[in-house]
């Protein structure tokens, strides 16, 4: 009888590597860009500020053993009034384009709530374009607002010191949005203003008063506090 030789067993094929999507390598263009963006990384440089420094000062100033009594900011309002978006809608698009740069927020277009015919105005025709920042974004606005954008005012010589209205909140007006920088100066449509209102949890005038003055608010007459 023949005698048997056994073959040798093939070894098994090395499993080529997966390639992403799009034939990109790993680390290519197509592995930059993350198809989630988280909204915000980190924390604020002013709401640490805030927490180590403002809260302690105010407590001790005011004397509140309560935490929860010590002031502190709820929200940021801009609100850009354009009584010419109702004759005018790319006015509005174009309003709302700028607040959104300002704020990294998308605005909210505001219409009539009802019919006046004295000024031509429809129920339900745009007026206005607003926006209203919490958490993150508002402290992140208020740092570039107060150490950039106020700097930048013509003949700034300090913000109105009775501009509260008496339960803690603060409204100021801005003649132009050119003060902020991330406006395009070549890209403006039409020079305009806004009111920029700060709601706190004070309820006193004093508190709010105090709150503000620790995050360097440039009242007129004072020489602001730096924030580290």
């Amino acid at each position: 009888m023949a005698e048997t030789k056994d073959k040798p067993a093939k070894a098994p094929k090395a499993d080529a590597p997966k390639q992403p999507k799009g034939g990109k390598e790993k680390g290519g263009a197509a592995a930059a860009t993350d198809p989630a963006p988280k909204s915000a990384e980190g924390v604020p440089r002013l709401k640490t500020y805030y927490d180590k420094v403002i809260r302690p000062n105010l407590a001790k100033q005011f004397g509140l053993t309560n935490p929860h009594a010590v002031p502190r900011m709820v929200k940021v309002v801009l609100n850009v009034g354009m009584g010419e978006g109702a004759k005018n809608p790319k006015l509005i698009d174009a309003v709302a384009e700028e607040l959104a740069l300002i704020s990294g927020q998308k605005p909210v277009v505001r219409r009539a709530k009802k019919a006046i015919a004295n000024f031509g105005l429809r129920q339900g025709q745009p007026v206005g374009v607003s926006v209203t920042l919490r958490n993150a974004r508002m402290y992140e606005f208020l740092d570039r607002f107060i150490n950039v954008s106020i700097p930048r005012v013509r003949d700034f010589r300090g913000l109105p010191e009775k501009s509260f209205d008496g339960r803690g909140n603060y409204t100021i007006g801005i003649k132009e949005q050119m003060v902020f920088p991330e406006i395009d100066y070549d890209k403006v449509e039409q020079i305009h203003g806004m009111d920029i209102t700060l709601v706190t949890t004070a309820g006193r005038d004093d508190l709010a008063r105090a709150l503000l003055r620790e995050f360097g608010w440039p009242f007129r007459g004072e020489t602001p506090l730096a924030v580290a």
